[in-house]
């Protein structure tokens, strides 16, 4: 009975951590940007290692996560040409880039140098993300703050932070 009470008070805990307005402001804004990350898989963990890094709220940052999954997949492509942009490595062709729908066990018993290649275009779509992630952040955490504050419950957090 009392470990039931402790985990109790450490989920309850979790869901009130970071919460006043600039706190949660900026991990909405961390869990968007890095749901947008262009290699599926990633975002979950990483949101989950910054929330508990930074003492950010969880749920809040798994959510803005969740959210931005439709962008996520929608901006593999566009990163991809953009960091291609920035950061050349060597030319593809467009079989290259059909081999993208196959498994990646597919991808390395049929050819590893075509995995490799993969995987520098992977990095360069990082490359892009990143470069254009620090802003979105930078823009989004102000914006959220002032939403945020005009919510009451969170007005009164905002002395705890």
């Amino acid at each position: 009975m009392q470990t039931l009470e402790n985990n109790k008070r450490k989920v309850a805990g979790c869901l009130r951590q970071g919460i006043s307005p600039r706190r949660l402001a900026l991990t909405l804004a961390l869990g968007f940007a890095v749901g947008c990350i262009p290699v599926v898989g990633l975002p979950t963990a990483l949101c989950a290692v910054l929330a508990f890094a930074f003492r950010l709220n969880l749920p809040a940052i798994q959510a803005a996560n969740y959210v931005a999954m439709p962008f996520q997949v929608a901006l593999i492509v566009p990163l991809l040409r953009i960091g291609s942009k920035l950061f050349p490595i060597a030319a593809r062709s467009n079989a290259e880039m059909s081999s993208l729908a196959h498994s990646p066990a597919h991808i390395l018993s049929q050819s590893p140098q075509l995995a490799v290649q993969i995987g520098g275009m992977a990095g360069q779509a990082l490359f892009a993300w990143l470069l254009l992630a620090v802003p979105v952040v930078m823009l989004l955490t102000p914006a959220l703050t002032a939403i945020l504050r005009r919510v009451p419950t969170l007005a009164e957090a905002e002395s705890g932070d």
